[in-house]
């Protein structure tokens, strides 16, 4: 495919970071003023010196970008009709699926590899894209005890399921034909908890492209929601406009419980998690309902977090990768979480040391969970949310 999110193309700017959008800080582009979708987008609020976001476009061959892009009229049409517009308001609505509580830290498993036996865990969280063979339209897996097997965990285990993926893999998924046929067999895996694909929101793109890229991913909430799956809302956003957008929807929405979120790639840099922390903040404030919260990376912004979400759960990476660079999870006297080499024999299975990692994060994500609690003097009350003065409180 011949796309500017897959080939290399010129900087568009010296500095990446001149691209955040910052609507607190920073005037809005002159040629958003007159812009069709400015009710919608909110205008582009950065340090860089373009008109519009028409100029972030630098294809040389228009015809052959997939960007959803007016540069390219005619693909612009029709990926906008594939979302049915870039509003949000025409997305289906789904009935209230029951979400049980969550534990504030659940392992992710990719696969069984240099293991013989089966991981000890009440809960582990799966790649979605491991469980679906997207050109045939079905599950991998003919039930529980096959995918149970297949990755080494228990069979009564409780599952999470992250959408979080490289675009190669959730553009795929996009493109299935039956994605209800493949949402029905998940369905029937008791699933906790399924966190939909994160269409990329870039910041180096014309706002068309995030716009539609949101879109998407509230229609394939929507989707999981329909099948019967609790499914967490992953809000992707560029700007406050885009947030705001956000707490409008959910707002409306009862059924969404939970939102998801990724730190661990762009928006987990420097001061731009402290921006994404303070927007979440804000949206969980804003609506009515108390609101979950299921993060991948941003250790640092947990604590923040907790303040203004009725539970965080982090979906963990370190446990399974870690433990397979033969890495050991450690507490010094202090309570401190350290990673020491641990070597095994050639061949040898990481079975046993798999378990203590996993253990001794799921130990590690308590103590950070009831030492906030504790400060705010307060117990946590599982699915509850704070009283909405603690909330507005703790937001200054």
């Amino acid at each position: 495919m011949n796309s500017a999110k897959n080939h290399p193309l010129p900087r568009l700017v010296r500095n990446a970071q001149s691209l955040w959008d910052d609507a607190a800080a920073m005037p809005c582009s002159l040629g958003c003023v007159s812009c069709v979708d400015r009710l919608i987008c909110g205008g582009a609020h950065n340090s860089a010196s373009f008109f519009d976001c028409g100029d972030y476009c630098r294809c040389d061959d228009k015809a052959t970008c997939d960007l959803v892009c007016r540069g390219n009229p005619k693909q612009f049409v029709e990926r906008v009709r594939e979302v049915g517009g870039l509003e949000f308001a025409n997305v289906p609505r789904a009935p209230v699926i029951p979400i049980e509580a969550l534990p504030p830290m659940v392992p992710l498993i990719e696969h069984a590899t240099a293991r013989v036996g089966t991981l000890h865990s009440p809960i582990v969280a799966l790649p979605l894209y491991a469980l679906l063979d997207i050109e045939a339209g079905t599950l991998r897996y003919p039930d529980r005890a096959a995918l149970s097997q297949k990755f080494g965990i228990d069979p009564h285990a409780r599952l999470v399921i992250s959408g979080v993926a490289r675009d190669r893999k959730i553009e795929r998924y996009w493109a299935a034909k039956d994605r209800p046929a493949m949402l029905e067999q998940l369905a029937a895996l008791n699933i906790a908890l399924i966190t939909p694909p994160n269409f990329s929101v870039l910041t180096d793109v014309p706002r068309t492209d995030n716009l539609h890229a949101m879109k998407r991913i509230l229609i394939t909430t929507a989707e999981m929601m329909q099948a019967g799956l609790p499914t967490a809302l992953h809000v992707n956003a560029r700007t406050e406009r885009d947030y705001e957008r956000w707490a409008e929807q959910i707002a409306e929405r009862p059924e969404i419980q939970y939102l998801a979120f990724e730190f661990a790639t762009g928006a987990g840099r420097g001061e731009r998690l402290n921006w994404h922390v303070k927007q979440l903040n804000a949206l969980a404030a804003r609506v009515p309902q108390a609101l979950g919260l299921i993060v991948r990376g941003g250790a640092r912004a947990l604590e923040p977090l907790r303040g203004f979400f009725a539970a965080v759960t982090v979906i963990d990476t370190d446990a399974f990768t870690k433990s397979r660079c033969r890495q050991e999870a450690q507490f010094r006297p202090d309570g401190t979480l350290v990673w020491r080499k641990h070597p095994t024999p050639r061949g040898a299975p990481i079975d046993a040391l798999l378990q203590q990692n996993v253990a001794a994060l799921h130990s590690h994500h308590i103590v950070m969970e009831r030492n906030h609690a504790e400060r705010r003097n307060a117990p946590l009350r599982g699915v509850g949310a704070p009283d909405r003065a603690d909330r507005h409180a703790s937001e200054g």
